[in-house]
């Protein structure tokens, strides 16, 4: 059961990175998008850790919130 449900969350967060239009804009190049991911970790572990993870947060929920608000 843990499996599928790790394997579950692993799909999820893939689709987040098509969602966000990563696959597109990096023409499916993994290296690029793991770059790019690792330039995302390195400023969330920055000095500015906590406005730059709560900004990220906030745009994110908006995304979300603008998506299903287009769903409806």
């Amino acid at each position: 059961m843990r499996r599928k449900e790790r394997t579950r969350h692993l799909i999820e967060l893939g689709g987040l990175v098509q969602k966000a239009g990563l696959v597109d804009l990096t023409d499916d190049d993994r290296a690029t998008l793991y770059g790019a991911m690792l330039e995302l970790a390195g400023r969330a572990r920055g000095e500015d850790a906590g406005d730059v993870l709560a900004l990220w947060k906030r745009r994110g929920k908006r995304a979300f919130d603008a998506e299903a608000e287009g769903a409806a």
